[in-house]
């Protein structure tokens, strides 16, 4: 059931107390838990803490829905890395990648690691790291050994830069880190009154006591690239610089002294040997989860559908060797329940929105994302996020929440949605200080192709982006989104000119960024389309709305080589120049040697070429500077335009029966022009190749290719 519709879980957030509870603020405050200065200070979890099963499982609810729950506990606490799953469960319980341990002897030092062995729980409360000792005989020997074996693996680490640590505590606040950590009280939000109390998050937070545990620069080291240290992108890589990395770090690691392992010095136990705790590494199935000095086959035990959850993890009380999580009442009951359902038979056939919602769970993108009315920040955690642009403040919480991801699958493309989940950049909110971040490939890659199934349109939407239609001219495209036409670039910037208003998405990049059908669907009917968006209905009615549309599309697609709306526009735009923008400039009109229905292609390596649509071939190269556009733009005679540079070289006239049908752009906007010849499918493309270009035609799949240098 959503989250939204489920009163039990959504009590779990103040906010809702505080919105719906007659009691004054402050006396809510005198009742709730004492403030902490620090997010290490944080109140503890006295069991394996998964986020998302804490965020959305409360003992009230019924067994269908803890269920589910236990579905996800078994995944991420990595039950099936010793208990495999049936086949038709496999897929949904995949267990995670545990930190990788090869260096691990160079971030803590040999007490903190005999600690952490013996017991996790007591050197980081909430750890899912499960202890394997139960104080029986020969249990010290093997803590030492095991300590000894994981000391040796060490790992050379860059000298990170000494961090700022007021910096630090800013980042920390700012980008993104308390949608899932513990805000520190010693930072308040820029948004809360001083008169008010800083509101508490309900939900508990991911731990992080091993960031005063690792030595600072070994601590910088890991925030720099989590993903290199933890591949299962739980901890996600937020793109930080060394120096952002090193002054969070500064922020996080407050000095304490670090428990000494008296114990451990009682005991006077003997050294053990590398070889022996390298040994016990792999008999005592630690090898399951983690990556150490070589890889190892995972040992499975009984598999899942055949536990007696009376008896091993489960139960009350455990024998050395066996898993001991610290769960709580509610986790025992959640695993049980899952597991007695999976030993009943088949799994259900999931849809690719239920593959996505699961993905979605254990990667807790519902931290910062609201999906289909599930998740999102609670209010405690939200007044974190900000803008780092005043001017953004007229859009609420458009301005610095991370948007809804309703209908993405329909919405981007699918090389921008590549670019977003893999970290490649894709950002188009930079008004936003809270980062998308990476939580690697492997993590995130089925959502590229499951989200356009999950997101697909029952009734299609029609577009023509062929831009060979009459009314399909980027001119009317311009006029229409300029200050003497709809405007929107009151609202929207474009290139690197900003909008006239707040600074919503600049538009540059829409033909990249966004599904053409989308594109339609949205300015038809926003609100629908893209619930809560400020996007005013202007084409609701509108007699010509497919046509405008349309055109507009086509002015984005050629928007390299057209002049910007009117209000944005200056006497400088005039002429295209390939090299500033750093890619091919398209610019279609009536040029000299090519007619009215010209293609110029301007290249940033310096050489460029004209294309005659009507006739299917290319016409003129030239070197140099490529056009100016002025006299198209501004003169009403639309005289023929001529290339600015030199060298120019005349084309060989055609052969044959051709006919157009536009042309298709490659991810570094090269285009390649598609017509027919003598009824044969051809692809005919240009690329700057040394001094001149490659010719590259394709003539029903065989391709010939030729060096043109003059």
């Amino acid at each position: 059931m959503p989250f939204a519709l489920r009163a039990s879980s959504f009590l779990r957030h103040s906010s809702f107390v505080l919105r719906h509870c007659a009691l004054p603020f402050a006396l809510l405050s005198l009742i709730a838990p004492p403030a902490h200065a620090h997010p290490l200070q944080a109140e503890p979890i006295n069991h394996a803490y998964v986020f998302n099963f804490d965020q959305f499982n409360l003992p009230e609810d019924p067994d269908e829905h803890v269920t589910e729950g236990g579905y996800l506990l078994l995944a991420e606490l990595n039950c099936t890395q010793c208990h495999k799953a049936p086949e038709a469960w496999s897929e949904r319980l995949a267990p995670k990648d545990g930190p990788i341990l090869s260096g691990v002897g160079s971030r803590l030092d040999a007490d903190q690691l005999w600690l952490f062995i013996r017991s996790p729980q007591f050197l980081k409360k909430g750890t899912q790291m499960p202890g394997l000792f139960a104080g029986e005989e020969g249990d010290a020997e093997k803590v030492e050994a095991l300590t000894e074996y994981l000391s040796s693996l060490k790992q050379d680490k860059p000298q990170m830069p000494a961090g700022d640590g007021a910096h630090g505590k800013e980042l920390y606040h700012k980008i993104g880190c308390v949608a899932c950590h513990e805000p520190g009280t010693d930072f308040r939000p820029e948004k809360v009154p001083a008169s008010m109390e800083v509101e508490k998050p309900g939900n508990a937070s991911v731990p992080i006591a091993f960031a005063d545990v690792y030595d600072v620069n070994s601590l910088a080291y890991f925030l720099k690239d989590p993903l290199a240290h933890r591949p299962s992108g739980r901890m996600p890589d937020l793109h930080l610089t060394d120096q952002e990395a090193a002054d969070i770090a500064a922020y996080l690691h407050v000095g304490r002294q670090q428990a000494p392992a008296s114990e451990r010095k009682a005991l006077k136990i003997k050294s053990q040997g590398v070889e022996k705790g390298r040994e016990l590494f792999l008999s005592m199935g630690c090898s399951n989860c983690h990556t150490a000095d070589r890889k190892a086959v995972s040992k499975v035990s009984k598999e899942l559908a055949s536990l007696n959850t009376a008896n091993g993890c489960l139960s009350a009380k455990q024998k050395t060797g066996t898993p001991r999580f610290d769960l709580n009442d509610l986790q025992k009951r959640a695993l049980k329940l899952a597991i007695a359902a999976i030993k009943k038979g088949e799994a259900p056939q999931f849809t690719a929105q239920q593959k996505v919602d699961w993905q979605m769970t254990r990667l807790n993108c519902y931290a910062c994302h609201d999906r289909d009315g599930k998740g999102g920040p609670e209010d405690p955690r939200a007044q974190y996020f900000t803008s780092n642009d005043g001017s953004a403040e007229s859009l609420g919480e458009l301005a610095h929440l991370p948007p809804r991801l309703d209908n993405t699958g329909r919405k981007l493309t699918r090389g921008w949605l590549e670019k977003i989940l893999f970290g490649e950049g894709g950002s188009v909110r930079p008004y936003m200080n809270t980062r998308m971040p990476n939580f690697g490939r492997k993590q995130t890659e089925m959502l590229v192709s499951l989200l356009p199934e999950a997101d697909k349109r029952e009734k299609p939407i029609e577009i023509d982006v062929s831009g060979l239609a009459k009314h399909h001219r980027a001119e009317a495209g311009r006029k229409l989104i300029g200050m003497t036409g709809l405007a929107c670039v009151g609202c929207h910037g474009l290139k690197d000119r900003k909008s006239l208003g707040p600074p919503v998405i600049r538009l540059t990049n829409t033909i990249d960024r966004l599904q053409p059908e989308y594109f339609k669907e949205l300015l038809l009917n926003p609100q629908a389309t893209q619930p809560g968006t400020m996007m005013p209905p202007m084409f609701m009615g509108r007699k010509s709305a497919d046509k405008d549309v349309e055109s507009i599309w086509t002015y984005l697609k050629e928007i390299q080589g057209q002049p910007l709306p009117d209000g944005l526009i200056s006497t400088e735009d005039f002429e295209l120049k390939p090299a500033k923008d750093g890619k091919p400039v398209i610019f279609r009109s009536f040029i000299e040697g090519a007619g009215t229905h010209a293609i110029a292609v301007g290249f940033p390596e310096g050489v460029n070429a004209v294309f005659d649509s009507v006739q299917a071939r290319w016409t003129t190269l030239w070197k140099g500077r490529f056009l100016d556009a002025m006299s198209n733009w501004q003169s009403r005679e639309m005289l023929p335009i001529k290339p600015l540079g030199k060298d120019v070289k005349e084309m060989p006239a055609s052969t044959g029966k051709r006919e157009f049908s536009g042309y298709r752009l490659s991810k570094e906007g090269v285009p390649t022009m598609l017509y027919t010849l003598d009824g044969k499918n051809v692809e005919d493309t240009l690329k700057p190749s040394g001094k001149g270009f490659e010719h590259s035609v394709t003539i029903n799949g065989k391709t010939t290719k030729e060096e043109i240098q003059w």
